[in-house]
């Protein structure tokens, strides 16, 4: 009686055990923790272009960059110590982790070209975020500016620094970086993106669309290169017209080496982009790598964590 009681129980368990266990493999599989993919960047920019990357909650970046003169070229060479003699561009800026998913920040860039003394306002909001799993394959990243000058206004009123009111000291950024970390050792990123400037010279265009790539290959833990690059849609006839003027527009590339050392990412680059604000070097960059006309540079970043 008591062997039919216990094979009773055991034909009653084994079904309910079994029926446990699948119920297990089958919620447990959906239930996986969808881990962020971290620093698919080790830096909210590239080197020109943004990264994906925001701040964490209550981090203060604060950021310096600095492009020099030419290497080569007329304006280059031994005499100005291969570009190290002058400044194209200088951006100081602080920028803040609202959310983990949104920072703001303020900037203030030398500028290059026509605009100069500029005021930069920016944002940049995680859209989406790549996962471990890959349920979400993709990184977006939403980044947008608006860029004041406070230069003293030409009294020439053909200039396109004459400003006869304050909207035309104003330029806008709008961009989309879609990234994706493959492995522990590569990145890469496009950068759709909108510039709107609302002076421009005679035949320029006020708005423009670009297309950049960015990347990032990890040589060892703290050392990595970083290279990008812009095509801006210029029409024809604008770029036929500014040739007759002796202006030739070129797509800016930046190659550089990124080193981490604890609290610092410090970017030692070249490029062929005399500005650092979207702004400028997208729709601007006048200056080639095959004339000898790139420069060194450096990006420096520093984060404090302000928050708990």
């Amino acid at each position: 009686m008591l062997q039919i009681r216990i094979l009773t129980a055991l034909l009653l368990i084994a079904p309910a055990a079994m029926a446990q266990d699948d119920l297990g493999a089958i919620f447990g599989k959906d239930s996986v923790r969808r881990d962020p993919v971290i620093a698919t960047f080790k830096s909210t920019r590239i080197i020109n272009a943004q990264s994906n990357e925001t701040l964490a909650r209550g981090d203060l970046d604060f950021r310096v960059a600095h492009r020099f003169g030419d290497i080569g070229g007329a304006n280059g060479g031994a005499s100005t110590f291969f570009g190290i003699d002058n400044s194209t561009d200088i951006r100081i800026a602080f920028e803040y982790g609202i959310t983990n998913r949104l920072t703001a920040g303020v900037s203030r860039a030398k500028g290059s070209g026509a605009f100069s003394q500029l005021y930069e306002v920016l944002g940049k909001f995680k859209l989406l975020q790549q996962t471990m799993d890959n349920r979400v394959p993709l990184a977006v990243t939403l980044f947008g500016n608006a860029v004041v000058t406070s230069m003293k206004s030409n009294t020439d009123k053909e200039a396109v620094n004459y400003f006869d009111k304050f909207s035309s000291r104003m330029t806008y950024t709008a961009q989309a970086v879609i990234a994706r970390k493959f492995g522990d050792r590569f990145s890469l990123a496009l950068l759709p993106s909108y510039v709107h400037r609302n002076k421009v010279g005679y035949m320029d265009m006020n708005d423009m669309f670009a297309l950049g790539v960015g990347g990032r290959l990890r040589f060892s833990k703290r050392v990595a290169l970083v290279v990008d690059y812009f095509v801006p849609f210029r029409d024809e006839a604008s770029k036929d017209y500014y040739k007759t003027q002796g202006i030739e527009f070129f797509n800016p590339l930046g190659v550089g080496v990124e080193i981490e050392t604890g609290g610092h990412v410090f970017h030692l680059n070249f490029t062929n982009s005399t500005a650092t604000l979207e702004n400028q070097f997208i729709p601007e960059t006048t200056t080639s790598w095959l004339q000898g006309q790139f420069r060194w540079g450096f990006n420096i970043s520093r984060r404090f964590s302000l928050g708990r």
